[in-house]
């Protein structure tokens, strides 16, 4: 199970897993080991999301997500696959966890009168000094 927040966590039978060879350290092992590692997550047919956060995590990693509801994670830091493996997990896990908060609905404000009064005072000041500088009549 990879724990989400306190009410989601995902079963291991969800993520699938690629490994691919790396660009990142590892000296001669870079040729040959196959370090970085690959974590689809299919967001459409996810029996653990709720049809509300698959549409929160629609609207907000929508350049993560392609076309057929794949959320990708990619990590090659790490000189063994095992660490990478991890850390795409905890990458997935921070992601969808972003995805899924609700947030208030920001409540909108008046402009203060004080921050007006500012920029005209700060405008009749600078208008001034251009004056100044300029020659007698």
């Amino acid at each position: 199970m990879l724990p989400i927040n306190d009410h989601l966590s995902l079963r291991e039978s969800e993520l699938t897993y690629r490994r691919s060879r790396s660009s990142g350290p590892g000296g001669q092992n870079v040729n040959k080991v196959e370090t970085r590692v690959t974590v689809l997550f299919d967001v459409n047919a996810s029996p653990s999301l709720t049809a509300e956060d698959k549409t929160l995590v629609h609207s907000r990693l929508p350049t993560r997500i392609d076309k057929q509801g794949i959320l990708r994670v990619v990590s090659q830091k790490h000189r063994t696959q095992a660490a990478n493996r991890e850390a795409a997990r905890e990458r997935l896990a921070e992601l969808l966890a972003d995805a899924i908060e609700r947030r208030p609905p920001r409540k909108r404000t008046r402009k203060p009168a004080a921050s007006d009064r500012r920029r005209l005072e700060d405008k009749r000041r600078r208008s001034a000094l251009k004056r100044l500088r300029q020659p007698p009549d």
